[in-house]
Formats: structure tokens, sequence, C-alpha cells
């Protein structure tokens, strides 16, 4: 049941009818964990065919014998497919059969750091530019570039950036520079990177030759917040980052010719009505500007904050339960008429409608059982 300022809102059946819409089917590529250092369940990248008229989702391909696909990117033009494997060093790349959708291997790379857990490509499908989290005797945690070829594949290393500043003062999850996204704005031109460990968010801008220079300026978060994800409004002037640790939505005016950010609100993600331990995880902004979601681990739900059209202001709205356990990650579906929700410890996907005039959200209904997912991507 949803929990608003008004009170509760959306019921089970007008859930389930929201999330029919028209349109042709799409496929839904979905990572996960599998392996046993994080008691996961997973078994690879599922793929799986989306009715958007009747909401089912049915699976047309299994890629087992992969360690924690966790995170996945396509290509520009949806050719190629690239996952990170996480706690690992490594990134895959996989070729989409242009009729099926199914995946098939086609190379594999180091990313020159420890556990990978985002990666983008540019726009110009030349350069993967990758955020390894993880410092180690061997690694130092930062960004990594890989050049990519005409076909899809990994190519060499361009760029590597160590990164370094003055840690947050959470002893136990800030001791060292914990790059958790690598996002580009909408115009493709500079990427945003929120880091957990120094309590920042730095903008990147990437040239031709795949080497990324730092924007000047960039702005700090709260004393152990622990920027996690960042999302655009489709116009590119503001950003919202969500906070890992201490669960807050900052949000930002952004500068699309330079890609600077300033910073100026800061609000709960959670409702205040939740008084349990919990950890932020995903944010997204809707498709035509006017709202922004964000999923809290702990309190297991999804808040809907409207944007101000005018100041770019968030206004808390409702929160809607996630149907399972631990949400780690949600995305709009093509048309975004319906929200689909990887509840990580729940091992579900599950099917939220979006009204599209409020924002909120209907009640869960589960679309596909997939063990530990971790991310969702759309072939449309």
């Amino acid at each position: 049941m949803a929990v608003a300022a008004g009170g509760l809102i959306a019921s089970t059946a007008a859930a389930r009818e929201g999330v029919r819409m028209q349109g042709a089917s799409y496929l839904a590529y979905v990572g996960c964990r599998t392996s046993r250092e994080r008691n996961a369940r997973g078994d690879g990248i599922n793929v799986y065919r989306v009715d958007p008229a009747g909401g089912a989702w049915t699976r047309v391909q299994k890629l087992g014998d992969l360690v924690n696909p966790s995170y996945l990117a396509f290509a520009h033009g949806r050719r190629t497919l690239y996952a990170v494997h996480g706690d690992s060093t490594e990134v895959s790349a996989f070729r989409i059969d242009p009729a099926s959708g199914q995946l098939t291997f086609l190379n594999r790379a180091s990313t020159h750091g420890m556990n990978p857990v985002h990666l983008a490509v540019d726009p110009s499908n030349r350069f993967l530019v990758i955020a390894n989290h993880v410092t180690t005797p061997d690694y130092a945690s930062g960004l990594a570039v890989l050049s990519l070829a005409t076909d899809g594949a990994l190519g060499g290393l361009t760029d590597l950036v160590t990164l370094k500043g003055k840690l947050g003062p959470h002893k136990l999850e800030q001791p060292f520079p914990k790059p958790h996204q690598v996002q580009f704005d909408p115009a493709g031109r500079f990427v945003v990177v929120p880091d957990k460990g120094r309590d920042v968010v730095e903008s990147y801008s990437l040239d031709a030759a795949g080497k990324l220079t730092l924007v000047p300026g960039a702005p700090h978060a709260q004393e152990s917040a622990g920027p996690r994800h960042v999302a655009f409004t489709p116009d590119g002037t503001h950003a919202y980052v969500l906070n890992e640790l201490n669960s807050t939505i900052e949000a930002f005016r952004y500068d699309p010719k330079t890609g600077a950010l300033a910073p100026f609100q800061v609000l709960p993600s959670l409702p205040d009505s939740f008084t349990g331990d919990s950890r932020a995880s995903e944010i997204e902004v809707s498709a035509d500007g006017r709202f922004v979601y964000a999923s809290n681990r702990g309190a297991d739900d999804i808040g809907v904050f409207a944007i101000d059209a005018r100041t770019g202001r968030l206004t808390p709205r409702s929160w809607q339960a996630s149907g399972g356990k631990t949400p780690r990650f949600f995305a709009l579906a093509p048309g975004g008429r319906t929200l689909f929700v990887a509840n990580e410890d729940g091992d579900s996907i599950m099917a939220l409608a979006v009204d599209a005039k409020t924002g909120a959200l209907g009640a869960p209904a589960q679309v596909a059982k997939v063990g530990s997912p971790t991310c969702i991507v759309f072939s449309a």
C-alpha cells in the first residue's frame, strides 16, 4: 500500500491495469549477482520478452557461467551489450542478435581496477567508461576508459584515473574513494561521477583520444552522505544525486556547456514515518521531466518526488512498497507507464504502474522470478 501526504493511494487492481499498455513487445536484459561471497542466487544474464499489452515477461535466453554480471549497458544502436563483473577485474561484451535479441559472447577485457560497479558508452560508440569501486594492494579505485572496435568488441585502455582527495568520516564505508557511477549527461558531453567514499560529485570531459579531464569546482555533499547515483532532467538543466549513506536526495543546477554542478536543495529519500535502518540505492527522472523516483533498501520502497518546472526543487509525493526485499535497482519501462523493480534479496522483478498525471505508483505485481537481480536494461 502506498503512503502519501494525503493518505493512501492506488489499489492492486489499478496497479495491474496500469501495467497494461499498448505497443510492440520489447526485450529486458537482467543482470545479477552469482557469487557465494555475496550469498547470491543469480545464474547469469537473463533475457525476457515483455508483452506491454498484458504485462507478461517470457524468458528467451539464460546466459550462464558468468560471475556477477551486476551492471549492464548498451552500445548506442543496441547492437552490443556490456556487463561489468562485480567483485572481479573484468568487463564483457556480447553481440545482440537483431532478430531474436539473444546474446553471443564477443570478448572480455580487464577494467584495470577492482570491483567494477558501473559503465557507460560515449555517444560516438568509441569508448567505454568504467567505475572501479574498490582499492586493494594491487589496484586503486578510479575510472577506466577502454576503446571500442567498430563491431563493439572491447579494446585497450585509453585512460586510467586514480581518484584522490579527502575521505568522508564514515570509517567503515569511506576508507578510500568509491566512484559508484559514470553517467553521461543528456548531451553526451560530460561524465558525472558520484563518489561514495569522498562525499563528492565530479564531472569529467572525454576527448577524442579517450582521455578524461576533471571539471574544476566539484561540489561536496554533506559529510557521510555517500553519493551513489545521479539522474538528469531531459533538458539537462538539473541533476539529482541519491546519497546512499544518509538516505537523501541532493538537487543540482547543471550547466551543460561546462559540466558544472551547483547544489541548491537536500531532502530525505525516506518518509518521516520510517524509523529503521535503510540505504538509498537507485534514482531516475521520468521521461517528461516531472518526477523523480528513488529506491530505499531497508525501507524497501520507492519514493516519488515532484519536480517544480520553474525552479527544479523537489516535493515529496508518496512512497510505494517495492514488493520485495532490497530494491537495489529499478527502471522505467519504455513509454514510462510501468516501473520495474529488481529486488536483490527478494529474487524478484516487480511491476508498479505509473500514474501519468500524479506520478504515483501502483501496488507491485511480480512479473519474473530472478535470483539476486541488480540491473535491468530495455531494448526499446
